[in-house]
């Protein structure tokens, strides 16, 4: 922080002429307007200040550097600085962080052209003078000593004040008269010792929000300009800006309508908050103990690649300090993004609350750049802030009733010491559940990415208690049912049957996979019901359900895909499935694509879902050995790497193109099974006979290319398969498709019963699905006992 004096000063003065004369008067002889200089003096003299010597030559203060036009006002190296452009009259002066010492002149709040004064970050004491005058209309006297009754002043309108962190007697003063402000006098008074809350979530610089995980962000978008503060409602929060931008145009919020590509919330990174020196935000009312402050940026003004443009070269860089202590020096978010503009930016620090308070202070300090894309594109920008306690919370978490109940609170302790005993009894049973619950909860607890957790009850409700007709389907592992939230969302609730083959080990598991991908193909995550011996999943709710209803189920006459969409459908997919093996966090085998895993937005946005069989691997696994569950006939050696989910898409585009499952038992011949009748048109190079009749008009090239890609996805061996960011890359045309020069030698076999010997054993289960197909489960032999020859039928696996 500055300790020296730090002086800016604007003059403003309306001349009429030829501005080259002007130029040519303030180089040779600009001229203070006496009045001001005498009572600047007076100020510098009360004070034991000198004025620098750099603008002040001939006792002159609009002198040296303050008319040199090649010196910015922002240039540290004339720090303090005055600046006058063609001007005699004082307007802005900035005494903040200069350690002084004492009361405030008179004489300083009756500059007659000063519209701006900023004393912060002092040790003045005494009151605030009696009189301003009427230009001064942004004052900062926030971290002093002041003390006494405001003066009436307070009350005038189009006034910002900033008196935070002060001892001024406010209780004389009416309640619609700086609202709040008695919370941000000095050691926070409001609440102190009788604490309220164990959180608080702000969006700042915008409207109030619900985030993926449940979360409610406060807005906070009203007019905190060069000297001003807000509390909020509940006294939960608090907020106090100090700072005026150089330039004409003094913004303070900023806006970019943009999709962030590693948050589900990207609307609460569209606004932002900004500041052109210090911002400050305050938890108020919390209870004691360890919490996660964690806050949130986005850089939305500063945009543009910093390697071609002249708007992408500007660096913003501030300090960060959390409970007094710095945590960031040099901040900068852009970096922070590896110069990503869609990319946010999380940080996380442990902080100890022991008054009932937190206190989070973003600081320019001059460091970065101050102009580009825009003069005063500078200073703290931040999205969001947040606290979550690290501990069990004893307080209710929201404000104290209004009315007057002590009749009731009465009757209620004269009932309490009735039945005393009653509740110690009810007291030991709620602890003994807790305990078993946060048992339960431990698993999830341990994970490095925690999921919002619904309860029970919660979703009982959202589903009336799982009723029958808001049933959307029912796969391997239990129904999903379709549900109302109490904020208005619909959503999908997956009630893993305590029977299932899924336990508690996969259940984590799927919770780390979903929580950990975000992508426009993957189906949302918002979280999960961990009590007891229920397991549930709560999904993004996605109208227009699952691909192999649109394609051969009851929604096919009522969806119509026709050919554009069933290749934006197909690029859709691939991509999902390249952005969970190659381009996540962590690589994710599917384990289980099919049609019926693949839903359908509003828009027939394709959304990959279903991750209960995904596997994490890192990098260093080239395989995972494991036993096959699922849609598994894709796997041929009990190697389940990214190459299964590769065969299963190809099995899936060719659903696309043809519009039919790919075993149908009521057709003969080579027909039967779709990837053998494939194989046989493409040898024939007849391969747009496989198109579905239902579509008139459609892309031959794109049609081949779909097929050729397919074939090159079904091999059988797992080395020719292509990645499928190279499947990605052929169905967008930037590559060409490579040349499928074998057909698998497993396909005649597909014609044998299902009383012919094979090395699988196999067992079939009648699915309800659209199909109305069988679907054949596999366990896999020893990978000693393997044969190439598969001796069973396969049907659709559906």
């Amino acid at each position: 922080m500055p300790t020296c004096l730090h002086l800016t000063v604007w003059f403003i003065l309306c001349i009429f002429g030829s501005i080259h004369l002007v130029r040519s008067q303030n180089r040779t002889g600009a001229t203070t307007d006496p009045d001001e200089a005498r009572a600047l003096n007076s100020i510098f003299a009360a004070w034991g200040k000198q004025a620098p010597r750099d603008w002040n030559i001939s006792g002159q203060l609009c002198s040296g550097v303050a008319i040199g036009e090649n010196i910015t006002i922002d240039d540290k190296a004339y720090n303090p600085l005055i600046k006058c452009d063609y001007m005699t009259s004082l307007s802005v002066l900035d005494l903040s962080f200069n350690k002084l010492h004492g009361p405030i002149p008179a004489s300083l709040f009756n500059l007659s052209q000063l519209t701006h004064l900023f004393l912060g970050n002092n040790t003045l004491n005494g009151s605030l003078p009696t009189q301003k005058s009427q230009t001064l209309s942004n004052i900062d006297v926030s971290y002093n000593d002041l003390s006494g009754i405001p003066p009436s002043w307070v009350n005038l309108p189009n006034l910002q004040l900033n008196l935070v962190a002060n001892n001024f007697t406010l209780e004389s003063l009416d309640n619609r008269v700086l609202p709040g402000l008695n919370c941000l006098q000095k050691n926070f008074p409001c609440n102190r010792g009788k604490a309220l809350y164990s959180d608080f979530a702000i969006n700042c610089g915008g409207q109030q929000i619900r985030s993926a995980s449940g979360e409610v962000f406060e807005r906070e978008d009203g007019a905190l300009g060069p000297a001003s503060f807000v509390v909020s409602d509940e006294q939960r929060w608090g907020a106090s800006n100090v700072g005026l931008f150089g330039g004409s145009s003094n913004v303070y919020i900023v806006t970019l309508l943009s999709q962030f590509i590693n948050t589900l919330d990207s609307e609460l990174f569209q606004s932002a908050r900004l500041s052109a020196s210090s911002l400050r935000y305050y938890g108020l009312g919390l209870e004691n103990g360890g919490y996660t402050v964690t806050l949130q940026f986005a850089e939305i003004q500063i945009i543009g690649s910093s390697s071609n443009t002249w708007r992408g070269i500007g660096r913003r860089r501030f300090d960060i300090y959390v409970q007094g202590r710095l945590v960031e020096r040099d901040f900068d978010i852009r970096r922070t993004a590896n110069d990503s503009i869609v990319r946010a930016v999380e940080r996380e620090y442990k902080v100890n609350v022991s008054e009932n308070y937190i206190e989070i202070h973003l600081f320019w300090a001059g460091k970065g750049t101050c102009c580009i894309p825009i003069q005063g594109a500078y200073g703290p920008l931040i999205s969001a802030v947040s606290a979550k306690p690290d501990f069990i919370p004893t307080v209710a978490n929201k404000p104290p009733s209004k009315g007057n109940n002590r009749t009731g609170t009465i009757l209620g302790v004269i009932v309490g010491l009735g039945l005393l005993s009653i509740i110690a009894g009810v007291v030991i049973l709620i602890i003994r559940k807790r305990r078993k619950r946060y048992t339960d909860d431990e698993e999830i607890l341990n994970m490095d990415v925690k999921p919002y957790t619904f309860s029970y009850s919660e979703l009982k409700t959202a589903t009336q208690d799982f009723n029958p007709s808001n049933k959307l389907g029912e796969g391997g592992f239990g129904p999903v049912y379709k549900g109302n939230l109490n904020d208005g969302r619909e959503v999908a609730v997956k009630q893993l049957s305590v029977g299932s083959r899924q336990g508690k080990g996969h259940f984590v598991a799927e919770i780390v996979a979903i929580s950990t991908v975000m992508h426009r193909n993957l189906v949302k995550l918002y979280g999960c019901c961990y009590e007891g011996d229920h397991r549930l999943l709560v999904y993004e709710y996605l109208p227009n359900g699952s691909l192999d209803q649109a394609l051969f189920g009851g929604d096919k006459k009522t969806l119509h895909l026709d050919w554009p969409t069933r290749f934006e459908i197909c690029m859709g997919v691939a991509r999902g499935l390249a952005y969970l093996h190659e381009e996540g966090s962590v690589r994710i085998v599917h384990r289980d694509v099919k049609a019926s895993n693949i839903l359908l937005d509003s828009n027939l946005v394709p959304k990959v879902s279903d991750f209960g069989l995904a596997k994490l691997y890192d990098d260093k696994k080239t395989h995972i050995s494991t036993k096959v569950a699922g849609t598994v006939y894709y796997a041929m050696r009990g190697h389940l790497t990214e190459k299964t989910d590769v065969y299963a898409f190809g099995i899936v585009v060719l659903e696309l193109v043809s519009g039919r499952g790919n075993a149908d038992e009521s057709l003969e011949g080579e027909k039967r099974y779709l990837l053998e009748w494939a194989w046989n048109l493409h040898e024939k190079s007849h391969q747009v006979e496989l198109i579905d009749r239902e579509l008139t008009e459609f892309n031959v090239e794109e049609v081949k290319r779909m097929i050729g890609i397919a074939l090159l996805c079904t091999q059988a061996s797992h080395a020719v398969r292509p990645p499928m960011s190279r499947v990605v890359a052929m169905l967008s045309g930037d590559v060409e498709v490579s040349e499928v020069t074998s057909k698998p030698i497993y396909l005649p076999d597909w014609r044998f019963d299902d009383t012919t010997r094979s090395s699988f054993s196999a067992f079939q289960t009648k699915d309800t699905g659209a199909s109305g197909s069988y679907s054949t489960s596999f366990v896999t032999p020893a990978e000693n006992d393997f044969k190439p020859m598969l001796g069973v039928k396969i049907n659709e696996g559906r």
